[in-house]
């Protein structure tokens, strides 16, 4: 790892979402009005910032979590894969809503139904992003999502430390102020949020993940990647020409939380001083790791398990 003569006390602080995913395998979704039976239930740790905070801590980050739970048994859980995976939840507030639950089913072929109940995420305010500026200044790189309201986002931005990198993954999609825009470095898109973001402008059937890299820029981020699923990634800064980042061969057997595991891998990688591209090659390595692998944090890759020595 590259040397620092900085006193950041975290690689990486993930502002985000924490939820309990509940799962539920059924032969068929049902049609409204109907009703079928499943798999016994099945409850897993989730939220895009929760598993954005296990996949760097797993890899050897010096990880924090900013977000809100409930003071129930799933706020506990939650908690509890934090610090098994040995991040800080110095971060994690409790209270004033029940813990976000992510309800899902899923049939034999894979395909799921997911319906958000956002509970305490939807009370990560502003405020709390104002009270925790000692956190935020203490954090190489702040990692953010769009699972918490998009006012608690814009105040990370207005309260970035100058020497602080804002990676932002606009999941799920929906409009950013040209602030927010602004400050990501990078922006991390799929194939969907690119599209979203760019309107139809520049995202036709026939335009490549190049031309959707100039056109993001052109919205005003510092830098933006583009990734590709299992064709790996795309990186631009407006400096370099874009490049792309192949993908190690991986066999699937669940993809979710694999973005997760890639953004949070390339925000720690960028904070050691890795450059876009070199970032974005280890966090495709992360994120194949991943998906050969049930369930999303319970999934995640030791540094070790993707470099063995």
């Amino acid at each position: 790892m590259p040397d620092h003569d900085d006193d950041a006390s975290y690689d990486l602080l993930v502002v985000g979402s924490a939820n309990a995913d509940l799962v539920i395998g059924v032969e068929r979704r049902p049609a409204p009005g109907e009703t079928v039976l499943g798999s016994d239930l099945v409850t897993h740790p989730g939220g895009k910032g929760a598993n954005q905070s296990v996949a760097a801590a797993r890899l050897g980050a010096r990880t924090a979590l900013l977000a809100r739970v409930g003071d129930d048994a799933h706020g506990r859980l939650l908690l509890e894969s934090q610090r098994a995976a040995g991040a800080d939840t110095v971060g994690v507030l409790v209270g004033g809503a029940p813990t976000g639950v992510a309800l899902i089913t899923v049939d034999p072929s894979g395909d799921n139904s997911i319906v958000v109940s956002p509970g305490a995420n939807a009370r990560l305010t502003p405020e709390d992003i104002r009270a925790a500026g000692s956190l935020l200044a203490a954090s190489r790189v702040i990692s953010t999502q769009l699972e918490i309201p998009i006012e608690t986002v814009t105040e990370v931005v207005r309260t970035l430390p100058a020497a602080t990198r804002f990676v932002l993954n606009p999941s799920p999609p929906a409009p950013l102020p040209p602030e927010v825009l602004a400050a990501c470095d990078p922006l991390v898109v799929n194939e969907h949020e690119a599209r979203y973001i760019l309107g139809g402008s520049a995202a036709g059937p026939s335009d490549t993940p190049e031309d959707w890299a100039r056109a993001l820029l052109a919205l005003g981020p510092r830098s933006v990647v583009i990734t590709l699923g299992a064709e790996g990634a795309l990186t631009a800064d407006g400096v370099n020409s874009p490049t792309r980042v192949p993908s190690p061969k991986a066999d699937a057997v669940d993809t979710t939380g694999a973005g997760d595991a890639f953004t949070a891998a390339l925000a720690w990688r960028i904070g050691l001083g890795d450059d876009l591209p070199t970032a974005a090659a280890y966090a495709a390595r992360v994120g194949a790791a991943s998906v050969t692998r049930q369930g999303a944090q319970e999934s995640y890759p030791t540094a070790e398990e993707v470099f063995p020595a």
